[in-house]
Formats: structure tokens, C-alpha cells, sequence
């Protein structure tokens, strides 16, 4: 294994260093062998009780050193300057065998931290599970994400608004660098670490920053490009984070922290799923916006070492361009348009068609490509007749908008009810539903025989109209 701890070699403040705490009984429910073989990691899983011990967090990774990550972060708009890993460690980095790219390694769940804040340091089994779903199904679908490694059931219980079993997950990510690390130092005026940030943080990310004469603003400007890309991938799958704090604010542009997240079942621009959110700052259509100004944070950050805010404004500006850029490419060839100068006004036709009859987001965007090649109608109104229209003025018309439609809109989401079954059944010992759910989600734009119940949108008793976070 080509294991490497190279944020261990950062200063002291960076982090703490921890010991993870030793699960009862842990039993592995799930390891993601092709992610271990991309990563090197194949051989651990020549001992399974040893895999099981290494990520219930039972036994240290050979080679690895453990570590709570220090972060601060705005937390539904207000700062709140230490908050830092307080059920989470980092065991290791590896280095990915075929192009050298570094990837962390992190438990989550193992246990108190000094930034645990009055927590018990544990996930339930039902965080575990869902992230494990979320971010094997967000891979498949082509969206930046942090991935899932290993789920494991410790074998003792947690107590939430009940008691349930509790559990571990492994997760992947390219960094676990946040918006909310670079505040952490900013708040506290520490400059020599947050130069030293930055400065690891281009080195791991975005090393073509170096070569330019202000490396910062280069540093800056990629991540807004990062960020602009991964929202328009959320916005056009209809998937609504739930979270957007600035400490799940990835740096890399990706996917970070599975909580309170959902898909959108019936379309609506204001959809709020998650219990904490009370007053809708992170609905699904709010979510560019809070992305952008999670970007100021973070150029405020940046301000302290080179106070040229003309700059910043200017990078910071071309995130809605770009966002809208991204956005309507992946819009156009949901709806299998060639590029045209009136995509947007029909993308917002559709849309609003969506809304103001309660359609299924995702579900719509299959019935209207299998329409193409049916003599019914798919009943979309007069959206449905100005589409046609501009299909039959496409290279290859109906046929190949059909195929390109079909490429690209998912049969398989992870709908809420379908994860709560998971879990549901899981917390009673029962995986099995759970394993089938990652089969079926593990091809999405396919009907795998046997699965096709996985397609399928809520009935009115099944609907989820709340998710909660772990802790």
C-alpha cells in the first residue's frame, strides 16, 4: 500500500492527533472492492477480520497516522470559529497507483475528539448507510464526490431521538480541505498557517496555480470554476445538499458531507428536505447563490494575504456565468437539444411545466425521451409541442435525441423512501435491502431485471418530506 501522511507534516495546529475508540462487535457490512483496487488498497482484504478491525476503528491502519482535522465555518450564516472533526478522523492518505494522485482516508464515527463539542463521537448505522448509497450513486452519475470505502456495524448503541445501532463509514475524498479550514486561520489572524494553506492546498489541487504570477488569485479562480461546475451537476440531477455550510465546503469541488440531502421526487424550486433548515436557506433552488457567497468567505480568507479585492470581486463574479454555462449544457442534453440560442427559455418551460403540475423530476425526463419513440403523447403540454418542434429542426431529429436523452437521465436515484427502507430494514439486522439498493443504484441508466421497483417515485404513504442530520 503506497501510504502517505503528508497533512501530519503540517503544523500542530492544523489538527490533533487522536487514537480511535474500539468498537464492541463490529461487523462489516459493505466494502467497496473496486474503489480498493483503483486506490492499491486490495490487499487489506486478504484478512477480514483485520478490514473489520482497521475500519470500525478498532486497530490503527498500518502505516497510517490519525488525526481530527482542526476547521471553523459559517453554520446556516453565522460563524462559529472552531468546529473541526468531532466524530471523524483521518487514518491515512494514499497515493492512487496509476497517476499518484493523493486521496484521503477518513473514518467517520469512530469516536470522540477534542472537537467533539459535548458529542458522543459515534454515527448511527443510518448516516452510514445513507452516505454509502449517496456517494456511490453520485460517482455513477458523474458528479465530483467524495466516495465510500467500507460500512461497518459496531455492535453497540448510540442513542438519538432513540436508540439505534451504531456505525462507521469510510470515506474517500481527494481532501478534506473546506472553505471553513481556511477560516479557521483567518479568524484567528494566523497568517504563516494560512499562507502555509494555501500554499499545500495548490501543491495538492491546483498545482497549475503555482506557475502564475499570483498564485492566490489563481488558486481562487479554480475553485470557483470547481464550485460552478459541481452545482450545475446538483441542479440538474435535482439533488438538494441540505448543508451548504462553509465547512462542507469543499475546496476540491466536490460532493462533502451526506447529511440531510435528498432528490427531489416532485419538482419544486423551493424544496427544503432537511429538518434543520428551517427557514429554506439552503432549498434546492437557493443553492447556486449560497455556493457564490460561500466563495466570498473564502475570499475574504485570501484578502489577508493579498488584498487585492478588485481581483476577487471580479473572480467571484464569474461564478453565475459559468454555473449558468455548465447548467444549461447538461440541461440541454437532458432534453436532447442540440446547442441553440433559446435553450434556456425552453429549459425553463419544461420547468415551470414541472411545478405547476406536481411532475416527477426525474422520473418526467424518461417519460418524455420514451415518447419519441411511442405513438402517445407524453402529455407535457405546450412545452411538449415547441420541443418537437425543435428536434424536428436537429441533425437526426427524434432518433438521436431519444439515444442522447436516454444516455443521460437516470432510471435509479436514491429516493428517499428507498434509503429509508435501507435503513429501516438495517437497523433490525437486515442488509439485504440495503445491498440491493447500491446494485441497482450502481447502474442507473439502466433497468436492471429484478430492480425495476427501484425506479419507481414514492406512493403517497412512502413519501419522505424530512431528512435529518447524523449527529
Amino acid at each position: 500500500m503506497n501510504l502517505s501522511n503528508s497533512y501530519a507534516e503540517l503544523p500542530g495546529d492544523f489538527y490533533t492527533r487522536i487514537e480511535t475508540e474500539r468498537a464492541p462487535s463490529p461487523l462489516l457490512i459493505a466494502w467497496n472492492k473496486e474503489l480498493a483496487e483503483e486506490l492499491g488498497l486490495q490487499a487489506l482484504a486478504g484478512d477480514r477480520d483485520q478490514l473489520t478491525r482497521i475500519f470500525s476503528g478498532s486497530e490503527p491502519l498500518p502505516g497510517g497516522q490519525t488525526l481530527a482535522l482542526a476547521y471553523a465555518g459559517h453554520q446556516f450564516g453565522h460563524f462559529v470559529p472552531q468546529l473541526g472533526d468531532g466524530r471523524a478522523a483521518l487514518i491515512a492518505e494514499v497515493m492512487r497507483p496509476q497517476d499518484g494522485r493523493r486521496f484521503d482516508i477518513q473514518l467517520k464515527g469512530s469516536g470522540q475528539t477534542p472537537y467533539s463539542r459535548r458529542g458522543d463521537g459515534k454515527s448511527s448505522l443510518g448516516p452510514v448507510i445513507r452516505e454509502y448509497l449517496l456517494s456511490e450513486a453520485m460517482h455513477r452519475l458523474g458528479v465530483p464526490t467524495t466516495r465510500a470505502l467500507a460500512a461497518v456495524v459496531t455492535g453497540e448503541t448510540v442513542y438519538r431521538d432513540s436508540e439505534e445501532p451504531g456505525g462507521v463509514l469510510t470515506r474517500v475524498a481527494a481532501s478534506h480541505i473546506r472553505v471553513g479550514t481556511f477560516q479557521y486561520f483567518a479568524a484567528r489572524q494566523n497568517l504563516d498557517a494560512l499562507n502555509r494553506l494555501a500554499d499545500y492546498t495548490i501543491r495538492r489541487h491546483y498545482p497549475q496555480a503555482a506557475e502564475q504570477s499570483k498564485p492566490l488569485q489563481a488558486l481562487f479562480a479554480a475553485v470557483v470554476g470547481a464550485q460552478a461546475r459541481l452545482i450545475a451537476h446538483w441542479m440538474a440531477l435535482g439533488f438538494i445538499h441540505g448543508v451548504m455550510n462553509t465547512d462542507n465546503s469543499a475546496i476540491s469541488g466536490e460532493t462533502l458531507d451526506y447529511g440531510p440531502c435528498a432528490f427531489l421526487d416532485e419538482f419544486h424550486l423551493d424544496k427544503v428536505f432537511s429538518s434543520i433548515d428551517q427557514y429554506g436557506r439552503y432549498a434546492y433552488g437557493q443553492q447556486a447563490s449560497i455556493a457564490q457567497w460561500n466563495l466570498a468567505r473564502f475570499a475574504e480568507c485570501l484578502l489577508l494575504l493579498d488584498d487585492d479585492q478588485a481581483a476577487y470581486e471580479r473572480m467571484l463574479a464569474e461564478f453565475h456565468p459559468a454555473y449558468s454555462g455548465h447548467y444549461l449544457a447538461l440541461m440541454s442534453e437532458k432534453l436532447g437539444l442540440d446547442e441553440h440560442p433559446d435553450n434556456a427559455e425552453l429549459i425553463a418551460a419544461w420547468l415551470n411545466h414541472l411545478q405547476a403540475h406536481g411532475l416527477d423530476y426525474s422520473q418526467s425526463f424518461i417519460q418524455l425521451g420514451e415518447s419519441l419513440s411511442s405513438s402517445l403523447s407524453g402529455s407535457f403540454g405546450p412545452f411538449e409541442k415547441q420541443w418537437l418542434q425543435r428536434l424536428g429542426q436537429q441533425a437526426g431529429g427524434r432518433q438521436k435525441a431519444a439515444e442522447r436523452m436516454a444516455a443521460v437521465n437516470p432510471r435509479v436515484i436514491p429516493r428517499n423512501h428507498q434509503v429509508a427502507r435501507a435503513i429501516e430494514a438495517a437497523f433490525s439486522g437486515d442488509y439485504s435491502v440495503f445491498t440491493e439498493l447500491h446494485q441497482a443504484l450502481s447502474e442507473p441508466f439502466s433497468l436492471q431485471p429484478g430492480l425495476e421497483h427501484y425506479t419507481e417515485p414514492p406512493q403517497a404513504h412512502e413519501r419522505v418530506r424530512v431528512t435529518f442530520c447524523g449527529t
